[in-house]
């Protein structure tokens, strides 16, 4: 490659996110940081986005060129409907690359590549597996994890566990290319403490959608089961901060478990000055999910110094090492998430060593800036 290509400025889509900025979603905070990183370094970015969740008003965010493309809010038909229009209006843009966030939104990458356009997919975790959905629609996300796979020129992935899914599988190399992490400042309480009359070291933090897979309902019942035990902090709280995804129903059943509990805050969805807030003042960040992909609350949670109970599962145990810098419970043992909880709870030296360790080893991570640097090496071995 010659240093005119080198200096070329690319002409970049993304289809598949819901939108940014981000407020919820791992892909769509992935999106957000790429796609501004992208902008910042002189290159033509295009994020196409939902109106429900991205302002009807904003069609610029940081340089970030956005793509308003109707859909239907719906289950079943939200992201397919809005990735199937995403991807007939990307043909006639002149993009230099496009690329696809999840393997449900691959699906439609048929649809560029058929008219020569470079396709680039980024798996996030395998969707199939998700309980929300039914046969028919597990069947099609199959289908999409198989076009991730065989239709782009480069499909990369976020974790360790899933190249070796894929190369195990279908005997394919992926590009692996790893989640950024900031080095944030600290807050103090104040807005948490208006709303919620939370304080310092006074709560339990889960942060994410709230879906089944994520088992939000285990760490409710471990709660329980915690302030039962005599030596348990009088003042102790859970908070979940998060909200459905298409899961009204898990979301009824969780307020149903937690009624007339005012211990259990359910804060819904945050961002901002309340998000940081939250990270900087709790106790233990717990995520006791039996799927994920590579988890970018994980990385928030320990840049923060929080002490991160987590279930054992593959990408987990990528993202921390046990006993160093937090902890994993078996995977499939309720009892063991609870004894682990009510352990890390009744020893504050414990957790206070553990997430300094943590915010230590985030220091490791490789920042946002590298994520941008390396898909900006992939995109331009495409156009070679």
């Amino acid at each position: 490659m010659d240093a005119d290509d080198q200096e070329r400025t690319m002409k970049i889509a993304f289809i598949g996110q819901k939108g940014i900025p981000a407020t919820y979603g791992g892909i769509e905070h992935h999106v957000d940081r790429l796609s501004r990183g992208l902008a910042a370094s002189g290159h033509d970015v295009s994020v196409y986005v939902r109106n429900w969740y991205t302002n009807k008003k904003l069609d610029n965010y940081q340089g970030v060129r956005l793509v308003h493309i109707p859909t239907i809010k719906s289950k079943h038909l939200d992201a397919s409907i809005h990735s199937l229009l995403c991807s007939v209006h990307a043909l006639f843009q002149n993009y230099d690359i496009i690329h696809y966030h999840g393997i449900g939104p691959a699906f439609f990458s048929l649809i560029p590549k058929l008219f020569g356009k470079n396709i680039v997919v980024t798996v996030h975790r395998l969707d199939w597996d998700i309980e929300k959905w039914g046969t028919i629609a597990k069947s099609l996300l199959k289908l999409g994890e198989y076009i991730s796979i065989q239709i782009p020129q480069r499909t990369v992935v976020v974790s360790d566990h899933l190249k070796q899914y894929f190369q195990s599988k279908y005997a394919k190399d992926t590009i692996y290319i790893h989640h950024g992490t900031e080095f944030p400042g600290l807050k103090t309480p104040r807005l948490i403490l208006e709303k919620y009359d939370l304080k310092e070291k006074d709560y339990v933090l889960f942060m994410g959608r709230l879906t089944s897979e994520k088992r939000v309902d285990w760490l409710i019942r471990a709660f329980q089961d915690l302030i039962k035990n005599p030596a348990a902090p009088k003042h102790l709280k859970l908070v979940i901060a998060g909200g459905s995804s298409a899961t009204h129903e898990y979301v009824k059943k969780l307020q149903n478990m937690s009624k007339n509990d005012n211990r259990i805050i359910f804060t819904g969805y945050v961002t901002g000055r309340e998000k940081e807030e939250l990270l900087s003042n709790a106790i233990v960040f717990s995520l006791p999910s039996r799927l994920e992909g590579y988890p970018i609350v994980i990385l928030e949670a320990k840049s923060y110094g929080l002490c991160c109970l987590a279930s054992d599962i593959p990408p987990h145990r990528e993202a921390i090492e046990h006993g160093i810098d937090g902890f994993l419970f078996k995977h499939e043992d309720l009892s063991d998430l609870t004894s682990k909880l009510i352990h890390l709870i009744n020893n504050s030296e414990l957790t206070e060593k553990m997430g300094k360790a943590a915010r230590e080893k985030s220091k490791m991570t490789p920042l946002w800036s590298v994520t941008v640097e390396e898909s900006l090496r992939l995109y331009k071995s495409l156009l070679q």
